[in-house]
């Protein structure tokens, strides 16, 4: 404990630094004298804990209180699958470690709420499937380490899309069960990392770790009003974080505002030996903080251009082909240089359906090498064990054909011509953006608001996914472009080059300073206690 404390006071020394350049620049996360629970940022809880307004036992507390209110009783949103038992304990040693000698970073005593398939050593990890029930990892993934050394808490697991069965139910899990959307309760809050985005739009936590082998990190934060950023493949360990997809899977960041996320990509972003798919990252990362790029005018004098093909998936709600037109209007209007349209010239939507990810054949060599990677106490020890014959579970049927038909990943030559497909389909887009010097491709990430809560083969619930992003392995940063006539969240997509992460976040932060399409949810309203003054 004192080695990696003192690794984080290291890395993180000008995390006050950070903070206060970000907050002289941004609008959205500027502190006040008073704040409340379900609008703060991390600079507001900051700027309360630095008036002695506020400790990280109380902030935990108040997260507790709606998780108890809104998740156990009330709507019971059923996001959380396990609750960090010495969460209150970590809140006060971190409070007496603040008092001391000041924060580790500006996640000092924040907590953080992970999808479940990041390895957690005092909590289960189960992919929200049954057989994993109560399994404990021997070790924490490298980004829930990283978060541990600056300071945050590790405030509960999320429930989510089931990681390894096939439960009837849409965007379930067979240990959970289906986590429901705060906005609109008889709706799914995006697929595997629903519980993540449910937890978030309710204010369980003060930011989140998603992950990402298609749209799981995009949609759940599309779906749930937040911001959320698939980063370019490499920039962030998947090291002990359960994964599908070797040539792509990401782990990122969902907030409640850029600044928030920001300052937990500095935290989490960078190169891992335990994962060398990150030596990709190997000096295209900035030299400066993530948040110093946050820029309330970051619209001005950008170059974008609005995909055309993006507007050919399903299905299609005319209500947020309205949303979409009004949010990128919102980019002329506060000085970017708009092209719209701009096209690939192909059928993406059939190219994508062709060419599709590259994980259906990665799939079981990355679960055999997740649980290579276990203690020796780990119940399963491949993925035949892991996958197959738990009576009562219903078992992927690509799985089972995978598993008893292994794929040659050197040698098959349907695999390999995926691989080249993403890579043209990579260069296609980054000679897209050569050609009319963008800064960045702008389109809805979905043309609908969250489906219903159903059987999965049920034809109103099949939802064709723009893969655009996880296929080039391209940086896609969501903002939330506000709401359907029904109350339903949507959210406009930010497609960038590799490592233009700060470009991203410029451009995201400057749309968030003009416009105001974030809401508390009706059915998770501020509870009594909630609101700080100082």
């Amino acid at each position: 404990m004192r080695n990696s404390t003192s690794l984080a006071r290291l890395k993180f020394v000008v995390g006050h630094v950070w903070m206060g350049f970000a907050l002289a620049i941004t609008s959205p996360c500027v502190p006040a004298a008073t704040i409340d629970l379900t609008t703060a940022s991390i600079a507001d809880l900051n700027a309360a804990f630095d008036a002695k307004a506020l400790t990280s036992e109380k902030l935990v507390q108040l997260y507790l209180k709606r998780i108890e209110a809104y998740d156990d009783q009330g709507p019971k949103i059923n996001a959380v699958l396990a609750l960090n038992a010495k969460a209150l304990q970590t809140a006060r040693e971190l409070d007496a470690e603040r008092a001391k000698s000041g924060p580790r970073s500006p996640l000092h005593g924040i907590p953080v709420i992970v999808k479940d398939v990041f390895d957690t050593a005092d909590m289960p990890t189960t992919g929200g499937y049954l057989p994993l029930k109560g399994v404990i990892p021997a070790k924490d993934a490298t980004i829930v380490r990283k978060l541990r050394a600056a300071g945050a808490i590790i405030l509960a697991k999320m429930n989510q899309s089931d990681w390894y069965a096939s439960p009837d139910i849409m965007a379930s899990s067979t240990l959970g069960g289906s986590t429901l959307n705060p906005f609109a309760l008889d709706r799914t809050p995006g697929w595997s990392s629903a519980g993540t985005g449910a937890g978030l739009a309710a204010h369980f936590g003060t930011v989140g770790l998603g992950s990402e082998t298609g749209f799981s990190i995009r949609t759940p934060t599309s779906d749930s009003n937040l911001f959320g950023l698939s980063t370019t493949s490499g920039l962030i360990s998947r090291a002990g974080q359960m994964w599908s997809y070797i040539t792509g899977e990401r782990g990122g960041p969902m907030a409640h505002c850029v600044y928030d996320l920001a300052a937990t990509l500095d935290v989490i972003a960078g190169f891992d030996s335990a994962d060398l798919w990150t030596a990709n990252s190997l000096g295209k990362m900035p030299a400066q903080p993530y948040v110093s790029f946050i820029d309330v005018k970051g619209l001005k004098g950008a170059r974008v251009g609005v995909l055309q093909q993006a507007w050919d998936f399903k299905p299609v709600d005319p209500a947020v082909i309205e949303l979409a037109k009004s949010a990128i209007k919102v980019f002329g209007d506060h000085g970017a240089k708009v092209f719209e349209p701009v096209s690939l010239d192909m059928d993406l939507v059939n190219y994508l359906q062709v060419n599709s990810s590259p994980s259906r054949y990665e799939r079981i060599h990355a679960i055999n090498q997740y649980l290579a990677h276990q203690g020796p106490n780990y119940p399963f020890k491949n993925a035949a064990e892991l996958l197959l014959n738990h009576p009562g579970v219903p078992t992927r049927p690509t799985d089972k054909d995978a598993v008893a038909h292994p794929i040659d990943l050197d040698r098959d030559p349907e695999y390999r011509a995926t691989l080249e497909g993403k890579a043209k389909l990579r260069e296609a887009v980054i000679a897209l953006m050569d050609r009319y010097q963008l800064d960045a491709l702008i389109f809805p990430h979905k043309l609908s608001g969250p489906l219903k809560i159903g059987p999965r083969e049920d034809p109103e619930r099949q939802y064709t996914a723009n893969q655009l992003s996880p296929n080039t392995g391209l940086p896609a940063f969501i903002v939330p472009m506000g709401f359907t006539p029904q109350g339903l969240p949507v959210g406009l997509e930010i497609l960038g080059r590799p490592w233009s992460e700060p470009t991203l976040i410029k451009l995201a932060s400057g749309f968030e300073a003009v416009t105001q399409n974030r809401r508390v949810p009706v059915s998770t309203p501020a509870l009594p206690g909630e609101k700080v003054t100082y």
